[in-house]
């Protein structure tokens, strides 16, 4: 295979081939006057090969061919060849979402920012667009394919299928309606790669990794749907424990429990953004409470094991490690934010109080710079093992984790959540707005990598 980029111009001429200059030809292994096979996502037709005299790598499109393979009018994107008479243009990727209130100058109404900051890492590199499942025609297999414009707009153009597919559904309930998994399901069955499937929760995580020995050590002891009797064994054996529900995000409903070995059981919870602490004598007084909260079983809860964090301030610190795969199919740290608790908090969430800094700065603080920088690779590890685990034995294509994890007292390293569809809000710090950046990189050339236009010999320069 030989992949490379070319400066794409397009012309009126009626003709049905395309034009390649001497140098481009070369790249692509390609003979002046052979008939190819030219390629745009699912879109296939036959094409003649022409050479034009011109220094550099380009490419000339007739009109009639453009039209004819719904190809995007875009100045640059990569080229590759194989076989010597199959040519490729794209790839197509794109990046699936929901949006509300659309309209020409925001498509995906909030969220149309934020696509905008994604399809940038693939500015002149590839056919790099935003759709959401009203945009699919399934009868003919085309997207309307949103690509962002110089001027700050959109411009909306009929594209063929795509070669891969990055899932941004980031509503919990439409991502598990019938409808997206038709959707997705479809696009498995036309082998059309698409990845980040669905939302974990809590206990989902937990099954994916119940057969790596070497990985159970760095997961609290857990139980979904708990009975009294095994919560109250629960705090007995560890003092603290978290009560959480399986489908929560941004720590909503989680409720801390201590037992204290005089004072009796004492529980913190938040609602309507306060934190609640509440002391209960007996434990059959506490069990009442918890029933009036959340019904008379704690069906979809999970019971899991409190660790005494690291502290900064005298406040509880964990962090978020952001991990994306790369070009070369590995898992890599993107980014890190490290979180201090607020005063009183359940979570480290900054909604609940909590503030957002550098794991450098912390563990630095906690440990000294020399440990602190020990403690930090050690933790990096440790979310790698775990990356690689979940992906071992999810079913479905992952190209993005984020991770909730945890130092104790005795430096070991734990993790409470994997998210399958994680939050950018650590990369809003300052500090953080590079490993932002590196993460949107990241996510595309894996995009690349799974649309095989990251595999080949490449040679970009123009």
């Amino acid at each position: 295979m030989s992949l490379t980029t070319c400066k794409i111009h397009y012309t009126k001429q009626p003709s049905r081939s395309i034009y390649a200059s001497p140098s481009l030809l070369k790249q692509l292994n390609l003979k002046p006057n052979q008939t190819i096979q030219l390629k745009l996502g699912r879109k296939k037709i036959k094409a003649g090969v022409k050479r034009i005299n011109r220094k550099g790598k380009h490419l000339y499109i007739p009109r009639s061919v453009q039209g004819r393979m719904m190809l995007p009018k875009m100045n640059r994107f990569f080229v590759t060849s194989q076989s010597g008479d199959k040519v490729q243009l794209g790839p197509l990727i794109g990046i699936m979402t929901t949006a509300r209130n659309r309209t020409d100058r925001r498509p995906f109404g909030g969220k149309s920012a934020n696509m905008r900051n994604y399809l940038r890492a693939g500015y002149g590199k590839a056919l790099y667009f935003a759709f959401t499942p009203s945009d699919i025609n399934w009868n003919n297999e085309t997207v309307t394919a949103h690509f962002p414009n110089s001027k700050g707009g959109w411009t909306k153009e009929i594209v063929p299928f795509p070669d891969v597919v990055y899932n941004r559904v980031t509503n919990r309930r439409m991502e598990r309606s019938q409808m997206m998994q038709t959707i997705k399901g479809r696009f498995v069955r036309r082998n059309i790669p698409i990845f980040n499937w669905d939302f974990y929760d809590k206990w989902q995580t937990y099954n994916l990794l119940e057969s790596e020995t070497e990985i159970a050590k760095y997961i609290p002891e857990s139980h979904i749907n708990p009975s009294p009797e095994q919560m109250e064994n629960m705090l007995k054996k560890h003092r603290f424990v978290y009560l959480k529900p399986t489908g929560g995000s941004l720590g909503k409903g989680i409720y801390r429990i201590t037992q204290h070995p005089t004072r009796g059981y004492f529980v913190r919870y938040r609602v309507n953004k306060k934190n609640v602490l509440l002391r209960f004598k007996y434990y059959k007084s506490l069990l009442r409470m918890l029933n009036r909260q959340k019904g008379s079983s704690f069906k979809s809860h999970i019971i899991q094991q409190g660790i005494r964090l690291i502290e900064l301030d005298k406040c509880p610190i964990d962090f978020r490690f952001h991990l994306n795969k790369n070009k070369n199919n590995e898992w890599v740290v993107a980014g890190i934010g490290a979180k201090k608790a607020g005063k009183g908090s359940v979570t480290t969430h900054v909604s609940s109080g909590g503030s957002l800094m550098t794991p450098e700065y912390v563990l630095s603080r906690v440990y000294g710079e020399k440990k602190g920088q020990e403690m930090l690779k050690k933790a990096k590890a440790t979310t790698i093992k775990l990356a690689e685990a979940i992906e071992r034995n999810d079913p479905h294509l992952i190209g993005e984790i984020g991770f909730d994890i945890g130092i104790d007292k005795s430096d070991k390293v734990w993790m409470f959540e994997a998210n399958a569809k994680p939050g950018r809000s650590i990369f809003k710090h300052p500090a953080l707005k590079k490993q932002g950046r590196a993460s949107l990189v990241y996510i595309f050339e894996y995009c690349l990598y799974l649309s095989k236009f990251g595999r080949g010999r490449r040679n970009d320069s123009i």
